[in-house]
């Protein structure tokens, strides 16, 4: 579907229909698009470009409402490229094909053309392999936009053709600036107290596009005195806060949540829980991921955290929503306060290493049972030392297989239990050095 500015023509004004406020607010020029200054600022990447001429394919990585079709329309205008907008939802490979051609035949009159495709991940590995020639030979300028991670999403060969941009959502200020541009189009404040418009604020979280259209369903409402926020709340549905549960959102706020556990800040570990339920995650996903958490980065420095995390998740199931989730927040708390450590994760990722590197080495015979006489007569379980026959209940036998060097897997740490877990290991390691000077004599 090519898009209808592509004819010159805002769709706006091509009936009678009036425009919407954020059509009508639309920069002209990149200096009057709010936000995005880590990409359009000075000495950000598209101002660098811009002034030595020499703009290459771009990817804007970005949420919703950030400005993206904006930009590389306004790119479009500083580069006199001609441009082209299509949607990869609605466009095939015959749309691709039209596009490609008819911008191959304006290249000849002398102009090209800055091809903008949105939502381009939805693009399969073939159609987007197509824009490669025509990017190469210069036939087009790509830029493209995407919601999702690039790095999952496109092709290898495409990213290694176009610079990804990331763009952010906007922030309070960027919104009230906004807010500020509309009234001077409106010719009229907003009937809201500043508690109120605060609010409005929040609920675009960060979406301009939203914004505006938050802002012109306020600005039509007729009142007799600044709204409160209770008084807007009433009048104007919250908007949901954006959270793909099969997204990057959902893998991005998951790892903020397990890192604020990990850096001990319960207040933190709360906020990402919430910030993730308010979205919809499924209570039981956050019950597998805070008893993971327990095991990965508290390990035995407490080993009553699993406990409690396990508990927590049994309470949820018994209990269910929205009772069942004030276990797992307090069972966060819990995590966030533990004391910390990776010692047995280490030791495991380690155990696993060296498993795969020795192969099927056996383990040594002493330690090993002798059901037949033809094992006993190989050796099996022969020299093996009973350990609670032992003085101080340790033999100080090698349980590892022959040839191999002792490791030292587990290191535990000093803190919480760990610190009387690090005391037994040096104790029996100073009997088995014992030990294997008693036998060497």
């Amino acid at each position: 579907m090519v898009d209808l500015f592509d004819n010159g023509t805002p769709e706006a004004e091509q009936g009678n229909a009036p425009r919407p406020l954020a059509d009508r607010l639309r920069p002209q020029t990149l200096a009057e698009v709010i936000g995005q200054r880590q990409v359009i600022g000075p000495d950000a990447p598209l101002t660098v470009m811009l002034e030595a001429g020499s703009l290459g394919s771009i990817i804007f990585w970005g949420p919703p409402g950030t400005g993206k079709t904006t930009i590389a329309r306004l790119l479009a205008h500083e580069t006199n490229l001609h441009f082209v907008q299509i949607s990869a939802i609605f466009s095939g490979v015959a749309d691709l094909k039209k596009v490609f051609e008819t911008a191959r035949q304006r290249r000849r009159t002398g102009q090209g053309t800055l091809l903008f495709v949105d939502e381009i991940h939805r693009f399969n590995k073939a159609q987007q392999d197509g824009f490669l020639p025509h990017m190469e030979d210069g036939t087009i300028l790509l830029v493209g936009a995407t919601t999702e991670n690039p790095s999952f999403e496109l092709n290898a060969a495409l990213l290694s053709r176009a610079q990804v941009l990331v763009l952010e959502r906007l922030s309070f200020e960027d919104l009230e600036r906004l807010a500020q541009r509309g009234e001077e189009a409106l010719g009229r404040p907003l009937p809201l107290e500043p508690a109120a418009r605060e609010a409005l604020l929040g609920m675009a979280d960060g979406d301009g596009r939203a914004f505006l259209n938050l802002f012109e369903q306020v600005a039509a409402w007729k009142v007799k005195a600044p709204l409160t926020p209770e008084e807007l709340a009433k009048r104007l549905m919250r908007r949901a806060a954006k959270y793909d549960k099969n997204g990057d959102e959902h893998y991005n706020l998951i790892s903020a949540l397990h890192k604020s556990v990990r850096g001990s800040d319960p207040d933190a570990a709360l906020y990402w829980f919430a910030r993730m339920l308010e979205g919809g995650e499924d209570p039981r996903f956050l019950a597998r991921r805070i008893t993971r958490m327990a095991i990965e980065d508290i390990g035995m420095a407490d080993p009553q955290a699993q406990t409690i995390c396990l508990d927590a998740w049994q309470v949820y199931e018994r209990l269910g929503s929205p009772e069942g989730e004030l276990a797992l927040s307090q069972a966060l708390i819990y995590l966030a306060l533990a004391p910390k450590s990776n010692a047995g994760y280490a030791a495991y990722k380690q155990a696993r290493a060296a498993a795969r590197k020795t192969g099927s080495a056996m383990p040594p015979k002493h330690i090993l049972n002798a059901p037949t006489r033809l094992m006993e007569e190989q050796g099996y379980g022969k020299g093996y030392d009973y350990d609670h026959n032992a003085e101080d209940g340790f033999s100080g036998q090698n349980y590892f297989p022959d040839g191999m060097k002792r490791p030292d897997f587990y290191q535990p740490v000093e803190r919480g239990f760990e610190r009387d877990l690090r005391k037994r290991l040096e104790y029996f390691e100073k009997l088995r050095i014992k030990r294997a000077e008693g036998r060497e004599d």
